[in-house]
């Protein structure tokens, strides 16, 4: 074989090993099908995203903190605490260990139900609120402080209304300048009126070093809304996530049953921290869909894009569509002002573009 013909051979044999491995790369990047996915839907690219994202189930609850450029997601999940997952682009995470761990020295409390974490970066650190069960067996609420945003936290304030006899959770706090604000529900397995169970959202004022409420709590929001089941014997307003856009106060919040297809998001405005808020007629903004097999959209919170240009709203659904549980997974949409309507461009269950900064994902 001349010198040409070896030349020509090791060039077919290197095409053909390229061409291998592109295809083997294809078939590495289609998308596992997931529990109660359309099983038609394109995978993931690396330029858009699918939901859900991440990969994630068993959780409830995320909440997101972006911090120097990345993102930390909290959740439900885990009877000891709560894990952290982390993120360049709000699409592809990383889990990490339990940022609060209730084994840790200075975290023994708690018996269980460990639920909704929120961080908030203020003065300097990092604080968690969360709730679990306290020493009379009902649930309450705390702050947790940490240096990092990967933890550990360790218990900072009391158990806040821990001498009452009725449960609290979904804790969100909210930095209105030089002031801050807990909002928080009342849930309804202690509070009863007129014989029906009742979840409310009340609100107080912090002191500067969270501490301690300031002032007795208000309550700000009510079942009222055909939509969130109001009248029945179970009736529910939770999770409440407050922003702050063009002067304006938005609340977001969840009403029905968690494990209930029909679980959904509704808004509710005002012109102050503490209200009187009023709530849209076009609620629920976020809703089941049953085209897409999305089930029981809920329990919010709003972060921005990487380069600061859009908003995204983080949910969670329900993991099995046919099957509505606690397991459940995360799924990230846009959130848009239109003459300041609040508006969901979800949810989705096609591939949408990336998050706003980010060009394109390294898709495993």
């Amino acid at each position: 074989m001349t010198r040409k013909n070896k030349f020509i051979t090791r060039n077919y044999i290197i095409l053909i090993i390229i061409l291998f491995t592109i295809a083997s790369g294809n078939c590495a990047c289609k998308k596992k099908e997931s529990p109660g996915l359309v099983t038609d839907t394109p995978p993931d690219t690396l330029r858009s995203y699918l939901n859900p994202v991440g990969g994630i189930t068993d959780i409830g609850d995320p909440y997101v903190l972006k911090y120097n450029n990345n993102y930390y997601m909290y959740a439900t999940s885990s009877s000891e605490g709560f894990y952290v997952w982390k993120s360049s682009n709000l699409v592809d995470w990383e889990k990490g260990g339990l940022a609060l761990n209730r084994n840790n020295t200075g975290n023994n409390w708690g018996k269980g139900n460990f639920w909704a974490p929120e961080v908030k970066y203020y003065k300097g650190k990092f604080y968690m609120t969360y709730s679990a069960i306290s020493d009379n067996d009902k649930m309450k609420i705390r702050i947790a402080k940490s240096d990092n945003p990967t933890g550990p936290f360790l218990n900072w304030s009391e158990p806040f209304l821990a001498g009452d006899q009725n449960s609290y959770i979904d804790a969100d706090l909210f930095i209105d300048g030089d002031k801050t604000y807990l909002y928080f529900v009342k849930d309804c397995s202690e509070n009863i009126i007129d014989g029906k169970h009742v979840s409310q959202v009340y609100v107080c004022e912090l002191s500067p070093d969270l501490m301690t409420m300031t002032a007795y709590p208000q309550l700000i929001l009510s079942p009222d809304q055909a939509w969130e089941g109001a009248g029945g014997d179970w009736q529910w307003n939770e999770g409440p996530f407050v922003m702050k856009h063009d002067n304006l106060y938005y609340l977001l919040y969840s009403a029905n049953y968690y494990a209930s297809a029909q679980y959904s998001v509704g808004v509710a405005t005002s012109s102050s921290p503490t209200g009187t808020w009023t709530k849209y007629t076009n609620n629920p903004v976020l809703k089941q869909d049953a085209a897409l097999r999305v089930s029981g959209p809920g329990h919010c919170m709003v972060t921005i894009s990487p380069d600061s240009t859009e908003y995204f709203i983080v949910y969670h659904t329900h993991t099995y569509y046919d099957n509505p549980s606690g397991n459940r997974n995360m799924c990230i949409d846009r959130l848009y002002f239109d003459n300041s309507v609040l508006k969901v461009k979800g949810p989705t269950r096609t591939p949408q573009p990336l998050p706003g900064g980010i060009p394109y994902r390294i898709v495993k």
